[in-house]
């Protein structure tokens, strides 16, 4: 069964000065999802946004907030971003020594748990978590900033979408990093159904326009 195609836009390139707006403009625009990229500066070179900003919000939208933890103690800073309002949680491999008790323990606090993947990183690292996981998150650029360049990995895409549906689970994939219209389509005949948008959607004069092409582009591509 295919999973939704759903565009769920990175908040970085946004204007923080008028965070709130921004993102009640992004829900009014058609997206389906608000994803937070949450940076240490220890696992990657930034900082960004903590807990109470991201519950701060919950109140004024309705669609669902995920949280990307781009961190170094996953297992302290998912439960803070399950109570701030985040259905999804996920969190990097690389980071995680014991990655079925992080995936466990966020589903154990009513969340969906998430996997994330670095560009270099194989698709096997993450074979024996599928049970435990209801989001596989691919990164196209190596996390850090926005704005970067999108490296292509197509058959990495395509390989973890054949483990998935010959586990069984129900499982969404999303690819994050350089998304826009001239790659969108490929990403989702590889086999990814969400799409994190951020500089792309955000030169968009009219995003409700953007989210549709983008949406119309990924599903014409799967079809």
């Amino acid at each position: 069964m295919q999973r939704p195609i759903e565009i769920a836009p990175s908040i970085l390139p946004a204007d923080f000065s008028r965070l709130g707006q921004e993102c009640v403009d992004l829900e009014n625009a058609g997206v389906d999802r608000i994803h937070w990229d949450v940076m240490d500066g220890v696992f990657v070179p930034n900082i960004t946004m903590g807990p109470d900003i991201v519950g701060s919000l919950r109140s004024h939208l309705s669609i669902p907030f995920e949280a990307h933890l781009m961190v170094v103690n996953a297992d302290e800073f998912a439960p803070l971003f399950i109570e701030a309002g985040c259905s999804t949680v996920m969190v990097h491999v690389e980071a995680c020594t014991h990655l079925h008790r992080s995936l466990n323990n966020i589903r154990k606090q009513g969340a969906r748990a998430g996997v994330v993947l670095n560009p270099h990183t194989p698709a096997s690292t993450i074979a024996h978590v599928l049970e435990q996981t209801d989001h596989i998150l691919v990164m196209t650029v190596n996390p850090g900033y926005g704005g970067q360049t999108y490296i292509p990995l197509l058959d990495k895409i395509s390989e973890i979408k054949e483990m998935v549906d010959s586990s069984g689970c129900e499982i969404d994939i999303e690819v994050d990093g350089g998304i826009n219209a001239d790659n969108i389509g490929e990403c989702a005949a590889a086999g990814a159904n969400v799409f994190v948008s951020g500089s792309a959607l955000f030169k968009y004069a009219d995003r409700a326009a953007g989210t549709a092409e983008l949406r119309s582009l990924a599903e014409a591509a799967r079809n």
